[in-house]
């Protein structure tokens, strides 16, 4: 086993503190002005960009990066809160389709402004346009 240089530790711990700093942040501000948390953001968001024709659960636990048993509960929550539809695969019948409902649009729509301003906030009015595009180019290595 190797010992982690302190330089690449700071990097980790100044990466993972900002980004736990602004995810508490954004999800903060969505509790606050009485929207969904943000994963629901991140669902809608991936729902929308597949459009009508919808994308299988699979898919879109692969999409948003959570376990199985997660996707499944935050899809089962959105169908009750009326913001994604289902219907059945007409491929396989067993699987499903899910889809972005209207609601599930304007909710998304209305989630948008307090998630902008954190990241314009948090990231966007202290770094120049140089910056951030150096620092997504460093970010994209990992």
């Amino acid at each position: 086993m190797t010992d982690v240089d302190r330089t690449t530790q700071a990097a980790w711990t100044a990466l993972m503190t900002k980004s736990r700093q602004l995810l508490e942040t954004v999800e903060a501000a969505l509790k606050s002005a009485g929207h969904p948390p943000l994963s629901w953001y991140d669902a809608l968001l991936e729902l929308e960009k597949v459009g009508e024709e919808g994308i299988r659960p699979f898919e879109l636990r692969q999409r948003l990066l959570l376990p199985q048993y997660g996707t499944s509960r935050l899809l089962d929550r959105m169908v009750t809160a009326g913001l994604v539809n289902r219907r059945d695969c007409e491929e396989d019948g067993r699987g499903q389709i899910v889809f972005i409902s209207e609601r599930g649009l304007a909710i998304r729509k209305a989630m948008w402004p307090e998630y902008s301003k954190v990241l314009t906030d948090g990231i966007g009015d202290k770094l120049t346009r140089a910056e951030a595009v150096q620092l997504a180019m460093l970010l994209s290595k990992l």
